[in-house]
């Protein structure tokens, strides 16, 4: 028998739902709907009126190099951080899924990395890998500017991907984990008793059971390199040295709020925007209805 919930009259769960369909509102549809006007006209920075000038500021950021440059850093960047970010997890996860002596503590603390904020990440790391004090440093007084971030453009994207991956490890552990628990342990156990070994287990059973949560996963870490990266580009390397870590989505914060081109920052944003629509539709197209196991 299916239950449905009723209210006395019809306004009642339009006002439960009101604030956040004005959160929703206010935070994200006004801001997309600025975009796409700002992105087809030509706005003044200092105000005074805009001007239409339709498609130019596609055509302007589609033929401008330093755009491309920014689009090749940030793929190297998504997929660097999430090849690190996925792999790192799932080793952690395999690990702590056994049931030994503290497993549950590590369980624990390998989820709360993921509640510090992305601009502490970014101050850590920023200090760890210092030429100058920092443990990295250690690699100049080997051999002298073997490590410099700060001048260095691979340098400075490897620092980048690290504090990215480190970032995300919790979060991709989460799921692991849970799709780990989700294994019948009878499939486990059966192994064992046919004498297959930890290993054995992991690559023949277990990884391949996790293969809908990976490409979940995968998308996911994907989406989240390309639009959440802002904090960490800021704060450990702010787009240099030499546009080497220029993101896409810092070059939208440099172009609009640092060299005032709002109309050019807000097609790059409408670009970034479609290619998150994308990459959900991959999710949602292929991912969560094709990958699954009965």
């Amino acid at each position: 028998m299916e239950r449905r919930a009723t209210f006395r009259t019809p306004l009642l769960p339009w006002l439960l739902v009101l604030p956040q369909l004005l959160i929703i509102f206010v935070f994200f549809y006004w801001p997309t709907g600025e975009a796409f006007v700002w992105a087809f006209t030509l706005e003044q920075p200092w105000g005074g009126g805009r001007e239409w000038v339709g498609w130019q500021n596609f055509f302007e950021v589609f033929n401008s190099a330093h755009y491309w440059s920014s689009v090749k850093v940030s793929i190297v960047y998504a997929v660097g951080t999430s090849i690190l970010a996925i792999g790192a997890a799932l080793l952690l996860a395999l690990f702590v899924d056994r049931e030994v002596r503290g497993s549950r503590h590590w369980r624990v603390a390998l989820i709360w990395p993921y509640a510090i904020a992305a601009p502490a990440i970014g101050m850590i790391f920023r200090f760890v890998f210092d030429a100058r004090a920092g443990i990295f440093s250690v690699l100049n007084t080997i051999s002298p500017n073997a490590w410099d971030p700060s001048l260095n453009g691979t340098h400075a994207m490897l620092m980048l991907i690290l504090a990215g991956a480190w970032q995300l490890v919790a979060y991709n552990f989460v799921f692991f984990l849970a799709g780990l628990q989700s294994i019948p342990r009878a499939l486990t156990e059966a192994a064992a008793m046919d004498g297959a070994g930890p290993m054995r287990r992991m690559r023949d059973i277990q990884v391949p059971l996790l293969a809908p949560t990976f490409f979940f996963l995968l998308v996911i870490n994907l989406t989240d390199s390309f639009t959440n990266s802002f904090g960490l580009v800021d704060i450990m390397t702010a787009g240099g040295p030499a546009r080497a870590t220029d993101l896409m989505v810092y070059k939208i914060y440099a172009d609009g709020f640092k060299g005032l081109d709002y109309s050019g920052a807000a097609a790059q944003s409408i670009v970034l925007m479609g290619l998150m629509v994308l990459l959900t539709f991959v999710q949602f197209r292929f991912v969560e209805r094709k990958m699954h196991y009965r």
